[in-house]
């Protein structure tokens, strides 16, 4: 059974106590890869109501990664690593940016309005920014600078999970791997994949670094001289426990022995 245990960066608010924002799943894993999950939830705090949206919007994609969750726990189990997930939805304020992005805080989300955030004035957004944000980043720097001190740190993973279609436009992939300037890890997990010849594998697909997506990794992986590598998984396919198990157990003997190789 996995320990795990919630930390906050800074005190929250009367607003946001209810919960931290950055949850930690086994903390004392053996493995060296870090799992993180960014887009784990579709919660918001009291302070922000439904920002406008009825039940259905909060279930999908707009405000979280269906499944990715569920997948990211199974890899910690297998894997016996670390992992660090959101606890509040991307629609408040989305972790993979840079806090300053316009896209850090959605107004507009494919083709759905979140009236929430619409005219935030610069305070609001200054709090969430700090609230949100600082808490959630700072939380995995103080746990990943532990980890690389005790030199138990080799490997960042960051899961996600995409949509069957956007826009109208089928997308043929079930998996993407998402790299940047160092594609050993990717490409080593390509390799194992491609071993299923039922599997469409998309490299940096169906998003790419220049997508800005890559922010979490730049920050907890490249900058510390780590191999990153952020995978996307087609969510109608992980929308059971079934569907997430099998995904888990299909990428963690790739993501184990793809570590040790690094």
């Amino acid at each position: 059974m996995t320990q795990a245990s919630q930390v906050t960066a800074s005190p929250a608010s009367a607003e946001t106590a209810e919960q931290p924002v950055a949850a930690i799943e086994n903390p004392q894993g053996r493995s060296p890869i870090l799992l993180i999950c960014e887009h784990a939830s579709n919660r918001l705090p009291a302070r922000y109501g439904t920002l406008g949206l009825g039940p259905e919007e909060l279930e999908s994609h707009i405000a979280w990664d269906p499944g990715a969750l569920g997948v990211a726990k199974e890899l910690s189990r297998l894997l016996d690593a670390p992992l660090v997930h959101a606890t509040v939805s991307r629609l408040v304020l989305d972790l993979n940016r840079e806090p300053s992005a316009p896209d850090s805080i959605w107004t507009l989300s494919e083709r759905t309005t979140i009236p929430g955030n619409l005219d935030l004035d610069d305070d609001e957004r200054t709090y969430r920014a700090r609230e949100v944000y600082d808490a959630f980043h700072d939380a995995v720097d103080t746990f990943a600078n532990a980890r690389m001190a005790a030199g138990e740190l080799g490997a960042v993973v960051s899961i996600h999970s995409f949509t069957p279609v956007y826009r109208d436009v089928p997308r043929p992939w079930q998996i993407g791997l998402i790299f940047n300037r160092d594609e050993r890890y990717a490409r080593y997990v390509e390799a194992g994949l491609k071993q299923d010849p039922a599997l469409t594998v998309g490299m940096n697909e169906p998003y790419s670094p220049a997508d800005r997506v890559f922010h979490t990794l730049e920050r907890h992986a490249e900058r510390r001289g780590l191999p990153p590598l952020m995978i996307e998984i087609r969510n109608d396919l992980i929308r059971t426990e079934d569907g997430q198990a099998s995904w888990a157990n299909r990428l963690a003997p790739l993501l184990r022995e793809g570590a040790r190789t690094l």
